[in-house]
């Protein structure tokens, strides 16, 4: 790469991005010719990088699922870096930067190291490919990075966690991992993995290897036929695993908030395990689950961290005498079961907050340490009242009519009503990487899938069910919104033109009502939470 035709205004981080922007496609994910689209090309690319052996000798955890892979994901990479293991974790999406993505020893990749290893890969390949192997797309090439990463770093252990499916996944061009896990499974991704859970079961357990012992959590009936059919073919062990006792941590609480973490660090605790006797380190192995965990497993557990999961974080631009005024509970949910997940923990959460007049926050300064709990003035707090907003958008390939009620159902059941819905386009722009990815406040952005979402939402709120989309007009029905700021407001919901305009309203409504406080859950999208991140900062 010529460094000196850059310009002098682009940094040589914002030229990587602009680089690694060039590998997004912009063919739909619901595209049929993705399934699969040429496996093969992906060892064309790892003898070109010279890859090979160096993955060979790589000890590999692989974990595949619909729901909790990231968490699991974290989970083993902080118990193995408290056994004192270098260790390397990919995971996907990032929230705010792409090197979060590739964390050694449970910090993302500093930025010189980036740079290097992603030009020394991204050159070699544009070199050396043509019309017959093209350049790697995007998940492709930065899975080839991080096995790029984690071989030239010589890290004692690879953590990887699939991106999509499993038997087509950049990722399983693993040919001999220690072992596999599977977290639960569920309905998402129907586009590409198919419309049945035993179809999509089947393409999780794609990631399954001849003799691997590989690791599952209770699944639904079907679901678990297959895989224990794929593991029989292939002489896989494959064990299911229980939620984790809590009993076994010794009074600490898991890292991640929420009970089916418990789930998460079940399926976490076995596949460390396994790993260690695989690999011969019995010394930290007394896993019995009968009394406690080793001292290093309970550290791991309960230092976990993982953005934008189950995390609470006070809005910055707040005063801070009043940073509790409006509090962003955010979580990536976006299937009907995580959705259900997510409105329990949120339900759960502002109900604690409420009685403990205490905020669970989670720096985003360090992601390594562990939740703090920062107490809080009660004084003028223990007045207020609360109100429960909702800041959702989800992608056109999911079904709102799916999660929305799930979501209502289960906060509803909690004794959580939401006074209003905002809903928003995210601002990341798909076919960008990096902050210059952020769109503008474009007054020309579609917003028909946010008014599709809105006439769901109104038509769940009124309790009108099985009403066709366009009787739903007369449900929604516009109400006047002085601010000027959304594009159509209706009772119980509005539809803004952007995200940052969102944000404004509901710091200009908090300033206008200091006497309650705003709780507001942000779900639907992993995207969506990565942008209210970056905004809550400011």
């Amino acid at each position: 790469m010529d460094q000196g035709s850059q310009k002098a205004s682009v940094t040589p981080y914002e030229e990587v991005l602009d680089a690694l922007s060039s590998l997004i496609t912009k063919r739909s994910r619901a595209d049929p010719s993705i399934k699969g689209d040429r496996f093969d090309l992906l060892f064309d690319y790892i003898k070109i990088l010279d890859l090979e052996e160096p993955i060979s000798k790589l000890k590999i955890i692989h974990v595949a699922g619909t729901k909790g892979k990231g968490s699991t994901c974290t989970f083993t990479e902080a118990i193995l870096r408290n056994c004192g293991f270098h260790t390397g974790l990919f995971t996907s999406p990032h929230l705010i930067d792409i090197r979060e993505r590739f964390r050694l020893d449970g910090v993302d990749i500093c930025e010189e190291k980036f740079l290097a290893y992603f030009w020394w890969c991204y050159d070699r390949l544009k070199e050396n490919t043509n019309d017959d192997v093209p350049m790697p797309t995007f998940f492709r090439f930065i899975t080839l990075l991080a096995f790029k990463i984690f071989t030239a770093e010589q890290v004692d252990v690879a953590i990887l966690e699939v991106g999509l499916g499993g038997r087509f996944d950049s990722t399983n061009v693993v040919q001999a991992p220690i072992v596999c896990g599977i977290s639960s499974l569920g309905y998402d991704h129907m586009e590409i993995l198919g419309n049945t859970i035993g179809e999509i079961a089947g393409e999780k357990a794609g990631i399954f290897k001849r003799g691997v012992p590989a690791f599952t959590v209770s699944q639904p009936d079907e679901a678990m036929r297959v895989l224990e059919e794929k593991a029989s073919q292939l002489d896989v062990h494959l064990q299911v695993v229980p939620p984790l006792d809590a009993n076994l941590l010794n009074g600490t609480k898991l890292g991640l908030e929420g009970e089916h973490q418990y789930l998460n660090a079940g399926l976490a605790v076995a596949l460390c395990s396994t790993w260690l006797q695989r690999t011969g380190h019995l010394e930290v192995t007394n896993l019995q689950q009968n009394s406690s965990l080793p001292e290093q497993f309970i550290k791991g557990l309960s230092t976990a961290s993982l953005q934008g999961r189950a995390q609470i974080v006070p809005d910055r631009h707040i005063d801070i005498e009043r940073s509790g005024d409006l509090v962003f509970y955010l979580d990536g949910a976006h299937s009907p079961e995580s959705m259900e997940v997510c409105a329990r923990w949120f339900s759960l959460a502002i109900k604690e907050d409420s009685q403990q007049q205490t905020l669970n926050y989670q720096p985003q300064d360090d992601a390594r340490s562990s939740n703090e709990l920062i107490q809080r003035d009660s004084g003028g707090r223990s007045r207020k009242n609360s109100t429960q907003i909702l800041l959702f958008n989800c992608m056109s390939v999911r079904d709102p009519q799916l999660l929305l009620p799930r979501l209502l159902k289960t906060c509803a059941s909690h004794g959580v009503h939401f006074k209003k819905a905002l809903l928003v386009p995210n601002i990341s722009v798909y076919h960008k990487v990096g902050s210059h990815a952020l769109s503008s406040t474009d007054s020309q952005v579609d917003l028909s899938w946010q008014f599709t979402i809105q006439r769901v939402w109104e038509n769940l709120m009124q309790g009108n069910k099985g009403v066709d989309a366009q009787s739903m007009d007369a449900v929604c029905e516009e109400v006047k919104d002085d601010t000027e700021l959304c594009v159509k407001n209706c009772a119980n919901s509005a539809v803004f033109s952007s995200l940052p305009i969102a944000i404004k309203w509901l710091r200009d409504y908090v300033q206008q009502n200091q006497s309650i406080r705003f709780q507001v859950l942000v779900t639907g999208s992993i995207h969506l939470v990565g942008d209210v991140l970056k905004l809550a900062k400011k």
